[in-house]
């Protein structure tokens, strides 16, 4: 099994002086849900290299077993520091492409050429498709080849109006996920807040917010069987 992870190369959260990135917890425990199937990990950013750290995300309260882990593991800490440029990426060779959340997707992968490109074609192909929190604020533009939007007509989650406010970055973000996703004709379903919830429609795989990271990398998974 070969998986792509796409993270974010975006580090600025709006005009507020304070830094994003992508949230550690949706790397690190989808990355070793994949690892320890057995599975060959790929992982891309726009500007390849070291992606960002939410530094919310780093912080001790934040903490989980799976960032526990890859705090000791220097492979993984190696792999993530050196990402491949996602132009260079082809969805050749790939069983599933999965994106991490986090604040930053929603300025940079959300207007990407290049993973628009990449998600269409593993939809495409049918093949999963697989995306945490903020992050299917990739399928912002991406288009089945109907010509609809991707998410059109299909049960959808992602991180919650609600929750974006209870961050206090409502009026910080470029859109809201659950209003873009409702927007693009999705079907969007919500769990309670800050709980683990994930929706799979076909290929397509997303979860609501961080606690959902594991469970949308292991349904994605799932798929692969």
């Amino acid at each position: 099994m070969k998986i792509l992870m796409v993270l974010t190369s975006h580090d600025q959260l709006g005009d507020t002086g304070k830094k994003t990135g992508f949230w550690l917890e949706e790397f690190a425990a989808p990355y070793y849900v994949f690892k320890d199937a057995g599975a060959e990990v790929t992982l891309a950013s726009p500007k390849g290299g070291q992606p960002p750290i939410d530094p919310s995300s780093d912080a001790e309260d934040a903490q989980t077993e799976a960032t526990k882990r890859f705090k000791g593991d220097t492979a993984a800490q190696q792999d993530l520091a050196h990402t491949t440029t996602l132009a260079d990426v082809s969805a050749d060779g790939f069983d599933a492409i999965f994106y991490p959340g986090g604040h930053g997707p929603l300025w940079d992968l959300a207007e990407n050429a290049h993973s628009k490109a990449l998600i269409e074609a593993f939809a495409g192909s049918d093949r999963p498709v697989g995306a945490v929190c903020h992050a299917p604020a990739v399928f912002r533009h991406t288009q089945g080849q109907d010509g609809k939007p991707l998410v059109s007509g299909k049960t959808v989650t992602g991180f919650t109006n609600t929750e974006e406010e209870a961050a206090g970055l409502t009026k910080v973000v470029p859109f809201l996920v659950e209003d873009m996703l409702k927007a693009n004709g999705g079907e969007y379903q919500k769990g309670a807040d800050w709980a683990s919830f994930v929706v799979t429609d076909g290929k397509l795989v997303t979860g609501q917010n961080p606690a959902s990271s594991e469970e949308a990398a292991r349904k994605l998974l799932g798929l692969l069987g």
